[in-house]
């Protein structure tokens, strides 16, 4: 049963481009990949299936905590002569807020899943929070913004013998993107254009945890660790439409919901093969191949699980239905991504400085968003000073009034997203962000 847990790749199929036919391919080139990677770093494809094997049997997956927090940081890599690339903070805040309903179980279509699966769907309890630190040590608001020197990274070559060169310069400084943050403390998102010849042919790709000794820190076999998404596919008020084969595609967020899931060990719930090939996970039902659409008919292999047959999943967010049809993992899926938190990203939710806990200083902030005044509060300590930042770092208000509560005036900020610092009595600074509108 094969179990690598390969880069996970959203493709569009059919298309030509202009003169040149782009050969048939599928929606994940996965097997591609192992091929590719497996060449140029002889036993990599062994070793991510050793990761998977540690992972998905790790001691600590059921003592781990109640709830995993992630600090994410967004870089948005934008043509300059594309505006539209440019996608605006509330987009970003939409797209986390999705994250987090989709990894916690919140999310409104639940009621959508079909009860056949009530005995296996889980929630991961997983949080993601922009980040509050950069990596030197300066407030930010978890989101980048760099301009490109090219309108996208996109290139045939990645169809054509599955060289992600292309793809990766989006995530180096030096070839028009933007180097990553610290791999260990961030996951890192690229928002940008992976057109190619004028069409959108790739939605988004991850790197999963492989962590070999012999490869630099945070890379997988020459790919730089996190996640990359097309712009148009990113939060569910896009203004952008995602044009797909002519029509417009339904975009609801959970293409990163997806890509998230491979970064986290998860393999597609087909397997990338037939219903002779799992994707590793015991309670996920096989499938002959990835489904489209959202046919809830389908039942295209035999298994046993928990004593039942159950039919295709086509609600699990690692299969390729419509976004308005997926609402859920399952039990066995959370326990393999709460495994990989426990080993491979350990340092990313434990040892990780990079996001400063308000939880410590039960700082409240409210109303958010607001219009005139923002109400700052610490339950268990005396604030000292407060200072409001902009996303460029600039700090804008300061206030070295001392109490356990204040009020700030921020009637003159434009609308945006914002930061404020709170310094205490006992020498500790929470961030918290606020939307101006």
């Amino acid at each position: 049963m094969k179990k690598y847990l390969l880069f996970g790749i959203s493709l569009i199929t059919g298309i030509s481009f202009a003169q040149q036919e782009v050969p048939t391919f599928e929606r994940c080139l996965s097997h591609k990949l192992i091929e590719a990677q497996e060449l140029k770093t002889p036993g990599f494809a062994a070793h991510v299936d050793e990761q998977f094997e540690i992972a998905k049997n790790s001691p600590l997956t059921k003592s781990g905590p109640s709830e995993y927090t992630i600090p994410v940081v967004v870089h948005v890599v934008y043509d300059p002569e594309t505006p539209e690339q440019n996608i605006h903070d509330s987009i970003v805040l939409n797209q986390i807020e999705i994250l987090n309903n989709d990894y916690n179980r919140r999310n409104a279509d639940t009621v959508n899943m079909r009860s056949d699966f009530d005995i296996i769907a889980g929630s991961p309890k997983i949080k993601f929070r922009l980040a509050t630190i950069d990596p030197n040590g300066n407030p930010t608001t978890g989101i980048t913004r760099t301009e490109a020197d090219k309108y996208s990274f996109g290139d045939l070559s990645v169809f054509t013998n599955g060289d992600f060169g292309p793809l990766e310069e989006i995530k180096s400084t030096q070839n028009g993107g933007i180097d990553p943050w610290d791999q260990s403390r961030y996951m890192n998102i690229w928002v940008g254009n992976m057109e190619i010849l004028g069409l959108t042919a790739l939605l988004g790709y991850a790197t999963p945890p492989a962590n070999l000794p012999n490869w630099p820190g945070g890379t997988t076999a020459g790919m730089s660790d996190g996640v990359v998404i097309q712009y148009q596919a990113f939060g569910s008020n896009n203004p952008n439409p995602l044009l797909l084969g002519g029509g417009a595609h339904t975009v609801l967020g959970r293409t990163l919901t997806h890509e998230v899931g491979h970064y986290l060990g998860l393999r597609h719930i087909w397997g990338d093969g037939d219903c002779t090939n799992q994707d590793g996970i015991d309670d996920t039902p096989n499938a002959i191949e990835q489904s489209t659409g959202c046919d809830t008919t389908a039942n295209t292999c035999i298994d046993n699980i928990q004593g039942f047959d159950l039919p295709d999943m086509l609600e699990n967010y690692m299969d390729y239905t419509n976004e308005d049809c997926q609402n859920s993992f399952t039990e066995g899926q959370v326990d393999l991504m709460h495994g990989v938190l426990e080993n491979q990203r350990y340092d990313l939710v434990y040892n990780n400085p990079a996001s400063v806990s308000t939880e410590e200083l039960v700082a409240t902030i409210y109303p958010n968003p607001t219009r005139n005044v923002l109400n700052i509060q610490l339950d268990n300590g005396v604030i000292n000073a407060v200072e409001v930042y902009n996303a460029y770092g600039q700090k804008l208000i300061s206030s070295e009034e001392s109490n356990s509560a204040i009020q700030l005036d921020v009637s003159e900020l434009k609308q945006g997203v914002y930061f404020v610092r709170i310094f205490t009595n006992t020498g500790s600074v929470a961030v918290e962000r606020f939307v101006k509108e």
